[in-house]
């Protein structure tokens, strides 16, 4: 972003002319809810600092009974085709979350879970932990799109502090972004994104590598995880 860091959760003036519009207020769930609900469940989402913070399940209130509650994933109220968007987000030690889109709330439910969302994964995870070490793909580290491409030089800040991500879908083409750094670049519709989704957790959900006008998910993990400054610009196809 140009300029120099301002108030968080706002829009400078240059980004105001060039089509930006916050996704979050800092203030409010406005623009949000779970997905496969009308509303926010605050049991599991809040907003704490500026920031929106997904509890960890320790924190997670149990219902009456003493069962666990059933979680769900937060997500856009709008959806979205070709865009830039950006967002900060921070996580704990041996922290693990994502961001998702290209994501159909219909498609999820038919083959996922009712408040889970199947989409595109961008991996948040704190890499260096020895919690990980040996143990993942290359492609579930940060930045990574999750099961299908690994991220390249990935540059990521020690757990706890905020990290800055963008994600860039310009018709076919799509950018991940972390810290200033392009770490991972694919086409819709490619040879190599299809070979790699036949070897993904994916393969078995038809339509899922399509290219649509999707929601973007903030998902629902046992860690805790803040976001701030969560901005979108909409981008003209063949522009």
């Amino acid at each position: 972003m140009k300029g120099p860091e301002l108030l968080q959760n706002s829009l400078t003036e240059w980004e105001k002319e060039q089509g930006w519009e916050l996704l979050f207020d800092g203030k409010s769930f406005k623009g949000w809810r779970g997905l496969g609900r009308k509303d926010v469940q605050t049991q599991l989402w809040k907003i704490e600092d500026g920031a929106i913070r997904k509890l960890n399940s320790g924190e997670v209130p149990s219902m009456p009974d003493g069962q666990p509650l059933e979680g769900g994933d937060l997500m856009t109220v709008d959806t979205f085709d070709n865009y830039e968007l950006y967002f900060e987000w921070k996580i704990l030690k041996a922290g693990n979350t994502g961001l998702k889109y290209n994501v159909s709330e219909e498609m999820s439910q038919k083959y996922g879970s009712p408040y889970s969302a199947l989409g595109f994964e961008y991996q948040l995870l704190d890499d260096s932990d020895t919690l990980y070490a040996g143990k993942l793909k290359p492609s579930q580290y940060t930045g990574s799109l999750y099961d299908m491409i690994a991220a390249d030089n990935a540059d990521l800040r020690s757990a706890g502090m905020y990290n800055s991500s963008r994600i860039v879908v310009k018709d076919r083409n799509v950018e991940h972004w972390l810290n200033g750094k392009k770490v991972v670049e694919y086409e819709f519709g490619s040879r190599y994104l299809d070979s790699l989704y036949l070897k993904s957790k994916y393969v078995d959900y038809p339509g899922f590598l399509e290219k649509r006008t999707g929601h973007i998910v903030l998902q629902n993990h046992k860690d805790d995880a803040w976001f701030r400054n969560i901005k979108v610009r909409r981008i003209k196809s063949g522009s």
